[in-house]
């Protein structure tokens, strides 16, 4: 039970200060730290998220960083994609999934670490507002994307939704981190309703332990990230998808079950 609040502690502190990196750390730590069956670690681990980023947001929107508009619209495009990706998550062999989101990963990680914060056709005007004209299509599209990858992994789609924020609708990083914390929570709702059947055999012990932790380390260090400027959030940022996308990949290679 003690390894359970170690790995939460965790997992708050990847969403508190990067927005992202819950369930993707939170499946394998359930899998092999706890003990729990894969089928029991995806709900647990959606559910953890929720409450974690639930955490690590509130300091964020008391500083109107969050762009509730772009994160409804990102977020709502999620959950019909999170139905059918869990339904085409039980016909796709999980070890092609899985590289090739370790090689997306690696993507998104070498353009944050070339910078480009903006990119054409951008959600923000000049006068700091939203260019819906464009940013709407862009948001339903990466959202149905993001919500197609919690169904098919049980992750919150953290690691996706920042850098798509960031890189496609032009938002700051800041900004980026504390929107991408509304869409996981959206997300893992979504996910964690898709996969309903298995949320049954959840240990709620391991679960509330595991939460609790995620929960106050994601306050913390939520509040300790708006220190930080939002070049080092970004190289941080690309420097833990790298780091992510290998261990993925290894997972794919030697365990494809090890994800989910």
């Amino acid at each position: 039970m003690l390894l359970a609040a170690v790995f939460g502690a965790v997992i708050g502190l990847a969403l508190g200060l990067l927005g992202a990196g819950g369930s993707i750390l939170a499946v394998p730590a359930l899998v092999y730290g706890v003990g729990q069956p894969l089928q029991t670690a995806i709900p647990t681990s959606l559910a953890v998220v929720a409450l974690s980023s639930l955490g690590a947001l509130l300091p964020r929107e008391r500083r109107t960083a969050v762009r509730w508009p772009v994160a409804l619209v990102f977020g709502v495009a999620g959950i019909p994609a999170a139905f059918g990706g869990a339904a085409l998550g039980k016909l796709v062999p999980q070890r092609w999934l899985l590289l090739a989101f370790a090689a997306l990963m690696v993507v998104v990680a070498v353009r944050m670490l070339r910078g480009g914060e903006n990119d054409t056709g951008a959600c923000r005007t000049q006068q700091g507002g939203i260019n819906w004209r464009t940013c709407l299509p862009k948001s339903v599209f990466a959202g149905a994307s993001v919500g197609a990858l919690t169904g098919l992994f049980g992750v919150g789609g953290g690691f996706v939704i920042v850098p798509a924020l960031a890189l496609l609708l032009g938002l700051g990083a800041q900004q980026a981190v504390a929107t991408s914390l509304v869409i996981v929570l959206i997300n893992s709702a979504a996910g964690l309703a898709a996969h309903a059947g298995a949320a049954d055999n959840i240990d709620y012990r391991v679960l509330l332990l595991f939460a609790g932790a995620a929960l106050v380390v994601s306050v913390v260090a939520a509040r300790w990230a708006a220190k930080l400027d939002a070049s080092t959030v970004r190289r941080w940022f690309a420097f833990v998808v790298l780091a992510v996308a290998v261990l993925v990949a290894a997972a794919a290679i030697t365990d494809p079950t090890a994800l989910g």
